[in-house]
This record gives structure tokens, C-alpha cells and sequence, in this order.
């Protein structure tokens, strides 16, 4: 088993992180189980890519060890993709999950559900100590309801059901999330580049 140090100190993302990586033989470890300093790396970049790799690269540079970093959000299309790279402080500095799912709904009352297309996004960053890197992308479609509904997941889930199926994000079972999320597609999308890096 290989150990990757993880950039983010959110423990649902780990989770989500570790239960689709395990079995490419990496065991996920986080910032904090890793000893790393408690800094803040402040998340300036326009998109998902700048974002994901500044939080990797700042933390090999500390660590020295292969290092991994996703950065993620909801882009809605009536919104112009907004919240995007905001998603997380979407409400302001203070906001939380539940404020961010406040002001989108806000902001898109009575507009039809056929406009409310929205998208998850991750893009996920590994950092070598070597300097090279690898940066995969995956996204999830689907459409915003009116009320959050479903009890697991976090963020946005339980606003967004995925194109193909009746239920929220919050709604599927953690398996079933793992197989069609924007995470997992990016994390895919990684042990290919991976595999291309270990034959080249």
C-alpha cells in the first residue's frame, strides 16, 4: 500500500477519496495525520485546476511526499457557473452547508426545473516530489431541485440529483454515489494517467 498524503482536511471528501482508491492499492492519510503544520493555503485561482494544484504542491513542498488535493464545486447554468470555484463559501466567510443551499435556492426560485442544469466538478491533483504532477478532471450533470432532500452526503447533495435517476446525491447510499460522482470520474480519469506514467 502506498501512502498518499491528502491536501484537504474535509473528512467526507477523504472518505470518498479513500473508498475509490483503495483499490488501486493507496491509502489515503490526511494533512493532520501527517503531521502537517496547520497553515492555511488560500484558494485564489480562477478554476478548479489552479485551485486543486496550489493546495497539492504547497503541501509536497512541506511534506515531501506524493501529495493529493481535489478541488471541487456546483456550476449551475442559469447561474453563468456559478458557484463554481466559490462553492464552499458560496454565503460568505462564515456561511455554511446550509446557508450555501439557502442562497441557491434564493437565487433560483421560480426558475423551472427543466433551467435549473447544474453540474458537479472535481479536479483532482497529485503532486510528486519530483515536481511533476498529475491533474484529472470529472464531472457529474444533473439538475437543482427546490428543497434539499436525503440525509447522507454533504454540501450541495441534497439539492442535485444526477441525470438517469429520481433521487438526490444525499439520497444513494455512499457505493452508489462513488460510482457515478464527479470524484469518481476524476479519480478514474487519475489511475489512467497513473498507468500511463508507470509505462512510459
Amino acid at each position: 500500500m502506498e501512502t498518499i498524503i491528502a491536501a484537504s482536511k474535509n473528512q467526507h471528501k477523504i472518505a470518498e477519496i479513500e473508498a475509490i482508491t483503495k483499490k488501486f492499492g493507496m491509502h489515503i492519510v490526511s494533512r493532520d495525520e501527517a503531521g502537517i503544520p496547520g497553515f492555511e493555503i488560500e484558494e485564489d485561482g480562477e478554476t478548479f485546476e489552479e485551485n486543486s494544484f496550489k493546495k497539492a504542491n504547497e503541501i509536497m513542498k512541506v511534506c515531501g511526499r506524493i501529495t493529493i488535493a481535489d478541488d471541487s464545486g456546483l456550476a449551475v447554468e442559469y447561474l453563468g457557473g456559478a458557484p463554481g470555484v466559490y462553492s464552499a463559501r458560496f454565503a460568505g466567510e462564515d456561511g455554511n452547508d446550509e446557508k450555501n443551499n439557502d442562497k441557491l435556492l434564493n437565487l433560483l426560485e421560480g426558475v423551472p426545473y427543466k433551467e435549473r442544469r447544474a453540474k458537479f466538478v472535481s479536479v483532482i491533483t497529485m503532486v510528486f516530489p519530483d515536481g511533476t504532477y498529475l491533474t484529472a478532471r470529472g464531472e457529474c450533470e444533473g439538475h437543482i431541485i427546490d428543497a434539499p432532500v436525503g440525509e447522507h452526503g454533504f454540501g450541495y447533495d441534497p439539492l442535485f440529483v444526477p441525470e438517469g435517476f429520481q433521487r438526490t446525491f444525499a439520497q444513494l447510499l455512499p457505493e452508489e454515489k462513488n460510482r457515478i460522482s464527479h470524484r469518481a470520474k476524476a479519480l478514474l480519469e487519475l489511475e489512467k494517467l497513473l498507468m500511463e506514467r508507470k509505462n512510459v
